[in-house]
């Protein structure tokens, strides 16, 4: 084979898919298993490390409390609809047309105005929830890094949603314990 051959394989866009995602597990699959051993890797439960922090107890609260602000805040609109709708109820019969009208229209602005808060406020409490959570998925993220690297990981594996129902414990190491002390040391030295 020329060294053109080899180069028209490689630029062929099915060739560059394979050799970046499939030649690595390809070669790791059957390397000798002195070298496989040599690979290293931890895993961990994110959700039990993300629940463990200190600091995800105060900002689920800030969040607690303002989902409360929310829903009084959508209640209280329900309500006065409730009371204009029943208001109209009693009274529709003895309205002149115009005034009906007016008065439909008012009660289906108000509905409407209702319907577009509640969809608003989904939409910043979603919002105040990402970006309350994020310095904390930073934290982790680096706490993460940081013990990869001293370890010598060749990376860390998330097994919550039974996303790896078995690893072998000779091969992997289980970091749940030392990612969360390592929160809890940062926490408490008032780091970043």
């Amino acid at each position: 084979m020329t060294t053109m051959s080899i180069f028209n394989i490689l630029t062929n866009s099915k060739a560059k898919v394979f050799v970046k995602w499939f030649l690595p597990f390809y070669l790791l699959a059957f390397l000798p298993s002195g070298a496989s051993a040599q690979l290293k890797f931890g895993y961990f439960s994110y959700e039990q490390a993300f629940k463990a922090m200190p600091e995800q107890v105060i900002v689920q609260k800030q969040l607690s409390d303002l989902k409360a602000q929310y829903e009084a805040e959508a209640k209280r609109v329900e309500e006065e609809f409730n009371r204009k709708y029943e208001a109209f109820l009693e009274v529709q019969r003895d309205l002149v047309p115009t005034i009906l009208n007016k008065r439909q229209a008012e009660l289906q602005e108000l509905m409407a105005k209702n319907v577009e808060f509640k969809e608003e406020a989904r939409r910043q409490y979603a919002e105040a929830e990402q970006q309350s959570y994020a310095p904390l998925r930073q934290r982790l993220g680096n706490v993460l890094r940081q013990i990869g690297s001293e370890r010598g990981y060749a990376f860390i594996l998330n097994t919550d949603a039974n996303a790896c129902p078995y690893i072998d414990p000779m091969m992997g190491e289980d970091i749940s314990e030392a990612v969360i002390q390592a929160l809890n040391e940062q926490y408490q030295a008032g780091g970043q």
